[in-house]
C-alpha cells in the first residue's frame, strides 16, 4: 500500500503548516519581538567581533567590548530620544487640532470654488493627522521592547558566544560537513554584508534627515531623524513613511513653504542614498522584488506589529539569502528577487549556444 501523497495533498498540508506556524509566531509576538531584536543586533555585531578575534583578542573580552559600546549607544539614544517621544505625544492632539483646522480652512476655499466636500466624509476617507499618532505610537513601541534592554543584550551575548562553536558542532553533526560549511558561510558572509552596509546607509540619511530638520527649525528632529533610520531598512515605502509626519508637522508648525523644503530635503537624501549610493555598494545580487517588499511589510507587520514592519525586509532578505545558499531551493529565491542582473545557469546557456550554432549551420 502506496504512503505518497499527491501533489494537491503536499500543497493542502505544507499550507496548514504555514498557518499554524504564522499563528503560532503572531500568539509568541512578545517572546520573538525581543528575540529577533537581538539576532538583528547580533548579525550587525559578528562581522566586528570576528574582527577583534582576528587580531589576537580573546572572544570573552571582545563580546564584552562589543556589549560595552551597545550599552554606551543605548543609554546615549534612551536619554535623548525617550524624553522626546513622550513630550511629543503629548504635544499630538495640539498638532492634530492645528492640521484639522488648515483642513477645514482647505475645504471651505474648495466650497468656494464649488466644490462641495462632507468634511465627515473626508475625514473618514482621507485623515492626514492619523500620520502623527502613527508615527508617535510606531516610536513608543518601540520604545517598549527596548525596555526588555537587559533580555536583550544577554541573548546577544549567548548568540555570539555560541557563534564560535558552532563550526565544530556542523563538522560533527554533518556527513558532509565542508558542503554544510560552505552553505552556511555563504548564507552568513551575505547577511552579514547586507546588514552592515544597510546599517551605515540608515544612520547616513537618519543623519541628514535630523540635520536637514534642525536647518528649518521643525521640532523634535532627533525623532525624525531616528524614524529615518529605521525605516530606512524598508527599501522605498520606509522613505515614504518616514518622511510624511515630518512633512506634516512642518506645516502646521512653519508653514506650506517649510514644508515643501522638507519633502524637497528627503527626496534629495533618499534618492542620493537609496538610488545612487546604496545600488553601488550592495551590487545586484540583493535586491527584492517591490511586491515582495510590499507584502512582507502588510505580513511581518500583522505578525509582529510596528516591530515586525520595521524588520520586515532584513528578515525576508534572510530568509531570500538562505533560500538562494541551497541548490534545491534556489529557485525560490530568485523568485523573491526583483529580476535584474540574472544569468541562465551554466547548463542552460550551453543549450542556447548549441542552438544558435546549430541555426546558424542550416
Amino acid at each position: 500500500m502506496s504512503t505518497e501523497l499527491s501533489p494537491m495533498a503536499r500543497f493542502l498540508l505544507l499550507a496548514a503548516a504555514f498557518i499554524i506556524v504564522v499563528a503560532g509566531m503572531r500568539a509568541a509576538a512578545a517572546i520573538l519581538e525581543p528575540f529577533l531584536l537581538s539576532l538583528f543586533i547580533a548579525v550587525i555585531c559578528s562581522p566586528y567581533l570576528a574582527a577583534l578575534n582576528r587580531r589576537g583578542v580573546p572572544n570573552g573580552i571582545s563580546i564584552l567590548i562589543i556589549m560595552g559600546i551597545i550599552v554606551l549607544v543605548g543609554l546615549v539614544i534612551g536619554a535623548v530620544v525617550g524624553s522626546s517621544i513622550q513630550s511629543f505625544r503629548g504635544d499630538i492632539p495640539q498638532y492634530q487640532a492645528r492640521l484639522q483646522g488648515m483642513t477645514t480652512e482647505v475645504l471651505a476655499r474648495l466650497n468656494q470654488f464649488g466644490l462641495a466636500i462632507d468634511p465627515s466624509q473626508w475625514r473618514e476617507s482621507f485623515n492626514p493627522s492619523a500620520a502623527l499618532a502613527l508615527a508617535g505610537n510606531t516610536l513608543s513601541s518601540f520604545g517598549n521592547v527596548m525596555a526588555n534592554a537587559f533580555l536583550i543584550l544577554l541573548t546577544v551575548i549567548f548568540i555570539l558566544a555560541e557563534e564560535v562553536g558552532v563550526t565544530d558542532k556542523i563538522r560533527y553533526a554533518n556527513a558532509d560537513p565542508d558542503k554544510a560549511l560552505a552553505a552556511i558561510e555563504r548564507f552568513s558572509k551575505s547577511v552579514n554584508q547586507y546588514m552592515a552596509i544597510k546599517m551605515v546607509l540608515s544612520l547616513l540619511t537618519g543623519v541628514l534627515a535630523m540635520t536637514w530638520l534642525m536647518v528649518l527649525g521643525v521640532d523634535y528632529p532627533v525623532l525624525w531623524g531616528l524614524l529615518a533610520f529605521l525605516l530606512n531598512f524598508v527599501p522605498t515605502l520606509g522613505s515614504i513613511l518616514a518622511a510624511i509626519p515630518a512633512v506634516l508637522l512642518a506645516l502646521v508648525q512653519l508653514g506650506s513653504g517649510s514644508a515643501l523644503l522638507a519633502a524637497l530635503g528627503y527626496l534629495v537624501i533618499n534618492v542620493g542614498v537609496g538610488n545612487i549610493l546604496e545600488p553601488r555598494l550592495m551590487g545586484r545580487g540583493l535586491n527584492l522584488s517591490a511586491l515582495v517588499v510590499f507584502l512582507s511589510l502588510v505580513f511581518w507587520g500583522w505578525v509582529l506589529g510596528p516591530v515586525g514592519m520595521l524588520l520586515s525586509v532584513p528578515l525576508t532578505m534572510t530568509v531570500k539569502i538562505a533560500l538562494e545558499s541551497v541548490d534545491d531551493t534556489r529557485w525560490l529565491g530568485v523568485m523573491l528577487g526583483s529580476g535584474k542582473g540574472l544569468q541562465l545557469p551554466a547548463v542552460a546557456r550551453e543549450d542556447n549556444v548549441a542552438d544558435r550554432d546549430t541555426g546558424a549551420g542550416r
